[in-house]
């Protein structure tokens, strides 16, 4: 985390979309889910970027990614 924003860290250059797309296969990997229920909504071509997941709790996305520790609420 860095403040409220999930920092992560992609090897691919941001060369025609090859970090987008690092970043979608990772997440879907992370979140074991289709990489299709990922969009990237906002600041495709920037450093910050939003990210829309489908089909996924809130609670369930932050579990997997480590953020919450489990058996703890919220």
């Amino acid at each position: 985390m860095h403040g409220e924003l999930l920092k992560i860290r992609i090897k691919s250059a941001p060369v025609d979309g090859k970090a987008n797309r690092e970043l979608v296969r990772f997440l879907a990997e992370i979140l074991d889910i289709p990489e299709r229920q990922i969009t990237i909504v906002r600041g495709a071509s920037s450093r910050r970027k939003t990210v829309a997941i489908e089909g996924l709790t809130a609670e369930r996305a932050t579990r997997a990614l480590g953020l919450v520790p489990p058996g703890s609420r919220g």
